[in-house]
């Protein structure tokens, strides 16, 4: 057991709890790890700061750490560059040109209109806010025009972002898991986020209910009726709504007088997604103990085993480097004038670059504190192991949504339920998806979430009213996903 003892505990109990009050994270886990440090230094306040701002710097002394952050920094580089070239324009008027001709067709194709703009949030699965941004700006207008509610709209943008982000962890969800799982001691993170991914039951059950209400028709809850009031009455919104739009929630406009072609978007994100797998092919191929077999064998097998930090951060500066290359073969954008973009898109990134620092120096100080070890040990005599997914994942999604973010729910419960499951016995894969799928529904259904906020804003619709509407569907897929976590903690 921990030699700190319950005090072990106090450092994550604060960060939570002054999250849920104050809902600043950063200023909650900066007073969490200051705690802790503390504690480790006997209760001097003065060595304990010290140690605290030491703790920070010794993020950056793990070169996956590193390379995490690099690579986030630099998503937010592409994106920009992806926006202004025309890319991001040209793939929404492609799109748009596919439902006019289908339109044409059938003048009133409500299914196939919400199909299109939950598969253009999936596909776009590089960023979520983007993917929101992007089916908001596209199919606003043809929702307008063939008078679904904006409700529906919202719900549909936000519930294939995150979901999409987490089944496709190519982007920067995936690296910040992957750099979370290092610091509890896995040396294969990519593999270890992908076998819990059939584990993490939530992101897939929120995208099996967008398609059974597409196609069947059917909705329950406020949903059907705001689908009432817009066949019937013609209102996109309620009479006592009010639509929440704001300009400081918008796409980076392309540069003026040049062509939109959405080769210019596909082209750098198919870049990045294909060098993910050859990268932790080429990094895991020398830690194969054997290299008898055929080549899928061994592949497979050097993926498993290879630098998911290493992986994303080629990935990205080889889409980047593509990007830049491609645009100016074109003559669309100036080499000065990119360099620019990605510096700017670098900066939209920051907070969240910011968070992984603080996430990796909380993450170090439980792993020293061994609170997860004691949680485990004091939970012993009245929580059974099987309990342990379901709980994980029900206090995941308090602290989500409390607090409104995913990311820093996952550097919490992560440090906390990894070294737990261990200790009782559960397979910690399934404790690292609870973890996970938790912080997603959490956030997905809190009216303080960005992911939220901004699915209200680009898609026009009244926040409360989004919120309302998007509930029943989150908590199906949240109470189906605790049933199967109090099943599947029985069973293995």
């Amino acid at each position: 057991m921990s030699e700190y003892g319950f005090w072990s505990l106090v450092p994550p109990l604060v960060a939570i709890g002054l999250a849920l009050r104050t809902k600043q994270v950063f200023l909650s886990l900066t007073l969490g790890i200051w705690i802790g440090w503390v504690i480790i230094e006997g209760g001097n306040p003065l060595s304990g700061s010290f140690a605290t701002l030491n703790a920070f710097v010794a993020v950056f002394e793990d070169a996956g750490n590193t390379r995490t952050i690099i690579f986030t920094l630099l998503i937010g580089a592409l994106i920009a560059l992806i926006q202004r070239s025309g890319g991001v324009a040209g793939f929404i008027e492609s799109v748009k040109n596919i439902l006019e001709k289908q339109e044409q067709k059938n003048r009133n194709n409500r299914k196939l209109v919400q199909l299109f703009a939950s598969l253009t949030g999936i596909v776009i699965f590089v960023e979520s806010n983007i993917s929101i941004l992007t089916v908001g700006t596209l199919y606003r207008p043809i929702f307008d025009n063939l008078k679904i509610p904006r409700e529906k709209l919202a719900y549909l943008a936000d519930s294939s972002s995150a979901p999409s982000c987490i089944i496709f962890p190519f982007n920067a969800w995936g690296a910040y898991i992957m750099g979370l799982l290092v610091m509890q001691g896995f040396d294969r993170p990519f593999a270890t986020m992908m076998s819990s991914l059939p584990y993490n039951f939530y992101p897939f059950l929120a995208l099996g209910i967008v398609g059974y209400v597409i196609y069947s028709g059917k909705d329950y809850g406020p949903m059907k009726k705001a689908e009432k009031r817009a066949k019937e009455e013609g209102k996109l919104i309620a009479d006592d709504s009010t639509p929440m739009i704001s300009d400081e929630v918008s796409m980076l406009e392309a540069k003026e007088g040049i062509a939109h072609r959405s080769f210019n978007m596909i082209l750098p994100i198919v870049t990045m997604i294909v060098m993910m797998p050859v990268m932790l092919v080429y990094t895991g191929w020398g830690s194969l103990e054997s290299t008898e077999g055929g080549f899928i064998d061994l592949a497979l097998r050097a993926m498993g085993q290879g630098s998911g930090s290493t992986s994303v951060l080629t990935a990205v500066t080889t889409s980047i480097v593509v990007a830049i290359a491609l645009y100016k073969a074109q003559r669309l954008l100036g080499i000065k004038e990119m360099v620019d973009l990605s510096l700017k898109g670098m900066s939209g990134m920051v907070s969240l670059a910011i968070l992984m620092v603080f996430a990796f120096a909380l993450g170090s100080l439980c792993k020293e504190l061994k609170t997860g070890l004691y949680v485990a040990e004091v939970s012993k005599a009245w929580l059974s192991p099987n309990l342990v997914p379901a709980i994980v994942f029900l206090v995941s999604c308090f602290i989500a949504f409390s607090t409104g973010t995913s990311w820093g729910t996952f550097a919490i419960m992560i440090s906390i339920a990894v070294p737990m499951a261990q200790s009782m016995g559960t397979d910690p894969h399934l404790a690292i998806a609870a973890a996970i799928g938790g912080g997603v529904f959490g956030d997905h259904c809190s009216p303080i979430s960005d992911t939220t906020i901004i699915s209200s804003m680009a898609s026009a619709s009244d926040h409360v009213d989004h919120v309302n509407t998007q509930l029943p569907y989150a908590l199906t897929a949240g109470g189906v996903t605790l049933i199967m976590y109090l099943i599947l903690g029985f069973l293995m």
